[in-house]
């Protein structure tokens, strides 16, 4: 059929401007779809953002692993980039030192997505909230409020879907001024030297504990005065990012084997001895002047952070720019309640895309805007269009969320991060490429190598619509 001109195509209502609604946003822009895109931030706070920029980065700077031969995130990172995503390309753009990892500035992120989605002709950013379930003029939405959702709307999206509401806590890291960083103790080093450049070589600052400084720092951890949450205190932890004193007390040596294990790092100060444990801070920002305390999520109360993070050698005089923090997640039951398009299927005029859905993770809130994004341009245009084959790392994300989870009773379906257990599994080659028998890791090495070769040629073919 003819492709309707742009000034006959109805707008598409985009209501969230996180990551997942800016990408859904650029997905229906580019195609050529008006998009009306409703950010409350800028007329309405939450407790988690710093600013009303789109796309701000909350918890963390990082987008995880950027390998897209043996890691199924850094898979989902190239399938993005293959599929013209906003945030991947900013990403790139402004990404920062960080090994094997893909980590931006976050300030200069969010202000590349703002000003890119701002300057699109196609784009029309309005400061608002929508507390309900959008109107039924509304033929065409995406709900991509995050896990910020408000309460006004979750109680409209639990009114018409009839289900409980299920939530889960999210924690923060602290962010710490370089300068206050005792260099004598510290030093710089990825684990196991990681990365292709000196930068990334260098990407982590460490701090070394032995192992009295460790049990005293875990005495204090699990004893330190903690955020009290009353009506939330039923809600579950999601394990991708448990607090560190939560972590602690499952155990002391929890933390050993968690992000203070030692191991791939060399001191140089004492090179002669061997770190029982080592923190690990990340840059946070282009230039250098910051940087986070990779996997120390927390909920202890601010003064109690102060006192229990100066413990760790080399942060005695840490100076923080921002302290530890906890607010609560919401998702919806989404293999009940979407169908394969990402709609709602009592009301299929309404998308929903992001954390909301069950996808845990910066990358895979984006990936499944993108495809919403994506489904919407095409219903909009009169396209025809499926999901991606379960093989690619979008694909295998949307099963889990619209079916491929097990139910196993109530609250069994929760968040999860892309990951190579969600593609179908391919069997791994019994010899290398010069004939040497391939064990153990190594085999593993090969099957995700194939898994992940697999899943870039088909999106590709998915793409191209061959």
């Amino acid at each position: 059929m003819p492709r309707m001109t742009e000034t006959a195509i109805k707008p598409v209502h985009v209501v969230g401007g996180g990551m997942a609604g800016s990408e859904a946003a650029w997905q229906l822009a580019s195609a050529g779809v008006p998009v009306i895109l409703h950010e409350m931030r800028g007329v309405v706070e939450t407790d988690a953002h710093n600013t009303d920029g789109l796309a701000e980065l909350v918890c963390s700077n990082s987008f995880r692993s950027d390998d897209h031969e043996t890691n199924a995130v850094g898979v989902l990172h190239q399938e993005m980039r293959l599929l013209d995503s906003i945030i991947m390309s900013e990403g790139d753009a402004n990404r920062l030192p960080a090994g094997g990892a893909l980590a931006v500035d976050r300030d200069a992120f969010s202000q590349a997505v703002t000003a890119r989605l701002e300057a699109h002709p196609l784009v029309t950013i309005v400061r608002e909230e929508i507390p309900a379930l959008p109107p039924e003029d509304w033929d065409s939405a995406i709900i991509a409020t995050g896990p910020l959702t408000s309460e006004s709307l979750s109680a409209s999206i639990l009114q018409e879907t009839g289900e409980g509401e299920l939530a889960f806590f999210d924690a923060i890291a602290p962010v710490i001024h370089r300068d206050s960083i005792n260099m004598d103790k510290a030093w710089f080093q990825s684990r196991y030297d990681k990365g292709e450049t000196e930068a990334d070589r260098t990407a982590y600052l460490n701090c070394p504990m032995d192992e009295e400084q460790y049990n005293a720092f875990i005495d204090a951890l699990i004893e330190a005065p903690k955020t009290e949450f009353k009506e939330w205190e039923d809600t579950p932890y999601f394990d991708g990012c448990l607090p560190i004193e939560v972590m602690a007390e499952r155990g002391r040596e929890t933390l050993r084997h968690g992000p203070m294990k030692p191991v791939g790092l060399t001191n140089p100060h004492q090179p002669e001895i061997k770190a029982h444990a080592i923190v690990q801070l990340r840059q946070d920002n282009a230039l250098g002047t910051l940087f986070n305390m990779v996997g120390f999520q927390t909920k202890m109360k601010y003064g109690a952070q102060t006192e229990v993070f100066r413990m760790i050698p080399g942060l005695e005089d840490a100076q923080f720019a921002r302290l530890g923090g906890i607010h609560r997640n919401t998702f919806m039951n989404s293999p009940r309640l979407l169908d394969k398009q990402l709609r709602l299927k009592s009301k299929p005029r309404l998308r929903f895309a992001g954390q909301l859905i069950g996808v845990e993770g910066y990358v895979e809130s984006a990936a499944m805007g993108l495809m919403a994004g994506r489904f919407a341009a095409a219903e909009r245009l009169g396209e025809t269009v499926t999901p991606p084959p379960e093989t690619t790392a979008m694909g295998a994300l949307i099963e889990h969320v619209t079916g491929g989870h097990l139910d196993t009773g109530k609250g069994s379906f929760q968040p999860m991060n892309v990951n190579f257990g969600l593609f179908p599994q391919m069997v791994a080659p019994s010899r290398d490429e010069d004939g040497n028998r391939l064990r153990g890791k190594a085999k593993g090495v090969a099957r995700k190598k194939l898994m992940a070769k697999r899943a870039l040629e088909d999106i590709v073919g998915w793409r191209d619509g061959t």
